[in-house]
């Protein structure tokens, strides 16, 4: 059983493993599936200062906070004791455009080239990791949502408004990986 769990599961049974958490959430308690809203929470019940962003009812949402740590959770039990640490399996293709960009580490799931602490002082690991950082933040508050939050929940629930975050993350992403990551990796 510890085999079939540590191997890759094909998208035919984690898709709609993932999908079913919009239904189970909506019937336990009417609760929007999303990852990204559980900062604004945890600012909310940390400081508690006279910020108008900050002044809600947060412990209404304190499940979220319950389902955050349950991903870190599962991530550690992962990491701990079924992550296959022979290296990630990639399509060839991208194993021969990786190494050109001087990528050969597959080890883990991010590749120690790019994202290390010693490259965080570099102006390429500055760019991956800040930048990036920064990027993800500043898109998933300007948008009102993550990924998670618009394509599998607001799309299920035929809303228009994540139907065109969703379509801008693709987008986004297709651009940046194709035309600017590139550029970004040989510096």
């Amino acid at each position: 059983m510890l085999e079939i769990i540590k191997q890759p599961w094909p998208w035919y049974v984690s898709g709609p493993l993932i999908g079913l958490m919009v239904p189970l959430l909506l019937l336990l308690g009417n609760k929007a599936f999303g990852i990204s809203s559980s900062l604004r929470h945890v600012c909310a019940a940390c400081f508690p200062a006279n910020i108008p962003f900050f002044k809600y009812n947060w412990k209404q949402e304190v499940w979220n906070l319950f389902f955050v740590a349950g991903i870190a959770i599962g991530a550690f039990i992962t990491w701990q004791w079924l992550f296959d640490y022979n290296g990630i399996h990639l399509n060839p293709k991208l194993l021969s455009e990786l190494n050109s960009y001087g990528i050969a580490d597959y080890k883990q799931v991010v590749p120690r080239e790019v994202v290390n602490w010693q490259g965080l002082f570099t102006l390429k690991g500055f760019v991956c990791i800040i930048g990036g950082g920064f990027l993800i933040g500043f898109g998933t508050r300007y948008a009102n949502g993550c990924t998670s939050g618009h394509a599998i929940f607001g799309l299920s629930n035929l809303q228009w408004p994540s139907l065109v975050a969703t379509i801008s993350f693709m987008a986004g992403g297709f651009l940046v990986a194709n035309f600017i990551l590139p550029i970004i990796l040989k510096i």
